[in-house]
């Protein structure tokens, strides 16, 4: 059985190397004629799987993409076709509510204004969304959430509208799915007239889709708005964002805010299940067998960590000012953002740092956060 991998997919040879050849390819220059000839597909959402990629073959057992989203592959095609798909929702959840938590951690220390008394307003309240509001109310963060779709699906959680999160709201989390037509369209979603609107220092944080702000709006509205505070995860034109946009962010990533190892482990473990289940398999490999040691075996503090004590926990997890800058001094060099996304293999989520502590009460926040071994 062939089985063709994206490049950037971890795990693959530990997972499925019993069930047939694996074979590596470039997510983003995938060819018909390297999907000829293959039995299982798994991809990320750079892949555009579609007909025309698939139209040459007619052996097909498997799509699998090892994300959240699914606006890259055409489901209807696969259907039609009688081709199993899955993806894996969900997987990187964590990842990215982390990554929005610590980017707020972050930029809080940079422009000395504190995160705790701060209202955030969360645009989509699906899987990265609840995420991030999850680190956030751990802290105790008043969260504001905006989801039309959700609140007509009768969740159960209480949701404002994007202009009570305009007026209220310090900080604005993009956590929505990329949509281009309909009632709730989210491509440039923030337009210039949105973006003009924001109250005065407002910090911006995208990590969903880049097409959900108007780039070059942003760039025109930051120009003339000094107090906006910008952290992209996510650009128009990925993977070549406008160079002028990247400069005037406070902190600027590759797209990877989902891209922790923890992450990465259970998108490709989903798959791997999924695959097993399909094929009659047994799935007797396990999810945390995959991941390395930590390098630090435990954290022992003797005072419950202010703020700037949890930035230096969550720093020891996650380093967000590295990634940036090396976003800063490679995105412009050939294949530089996919490169880098490619060797991330370094980030961790808050669960691979265990914590100690003796005779302290009320750190129940620090296990909700996620953090493991809390208490001694």
């Amino acid at each position: 059985m062939n089985i063709l991998v994206d490049e950037n997919m971890p795990y693959v040879i530990p997972l499925f190397s019993d069930m047939g050849e694996v074979i590596p390819f470039n997510g983003r220059s995938l060819t018909s004629a390297q999907v000829h000839d293959a039995d299982v597909l798994l991809v990320r959402s750079i892949t555009n799987v579609n007909a025309e990629l698939l139209a040459g073959n007619h052996r097909l057992k498997f799509v699998g993409s090892a994300t959240i989203g699914t606006d890259h592959v055409d489901l209807a095609y696969l259907a039609k076709h009688n081709i199993p798909f899955s993806n894996a929702p969900g997987c990187n959840a964590t990842a990215v509510g982390e990554f929005a938590f610590i980017a707020m951690l972050e930029l809080a220390q940079r422009v000395n204004s504190p995160l705790k008394g701060k209202v955030v307003g969360i645009v989509g309240a699906g899987n990265t969304g609840t995420a991030t509001a999850k680190c956030l109310q751990a802290y105790g963060i008043k969260v504001l959430l905006n989801d039309p779709i959700k609140a007509a699906e009768g969740d159960s959680r209480s949701f404002v509208s994007l202009d009570t999160i305009m007026a209220q709201a310090d900080i604005i989390s993009l956590h929505v799915p990329i949509t281009r037509t309909g009632e709730h369209k989210t491509k440039h979603l923030f337009d210039e007239a949105r973006l003009s609107a924001l109250k005065q220092n407002t910090w911006l944080i995208n990590c969903c889709r880049g097409d959900v702000i108007d780039n070059q709006a942003l760039i025109k509205v930051k120009q003339k708005r000094a107090d906006l505070k910008l952290v992209l995860d996510v650009w128009e034109g990925e993977p070549k964002p406008l160079p002028e946009l990247v400069a005037l962010a406070e902190f600027a990533t590759p797209h990877i805010a989902g891209y922790s190892l923890e992450g990465k482990a259970r998108g490709t473990f989903m798959l791997y299940q999924k695959l097993c289940q399909l094929l009659n398999l047994p799935a007797d490999k396990n999810l945390l067998d995959l991941l390395p040691t930590f390098n630090i075996k435990e954290v022992e503090f003797m005072t419950a960590p202010n703020e700037k004590a949890l930035l230096q926990l969550a720093r020891f997890v996650y380093d967000l000012r590295d990634d940036d800058q090396i976003f800063r001094n490679t995105f412009l060099n050939q294949n530089g953002f996919d490169t880098m996304r490619k060797n991330h293999l370094h980030r961790r989520e808050f669960s691979a740092l265990a914590l100690a502590y003796n005779n302290l009460s009320d750190v129940d926040w620090l296990s909700n956060l996620g953090f493991s071994g809390v208490g001694k």
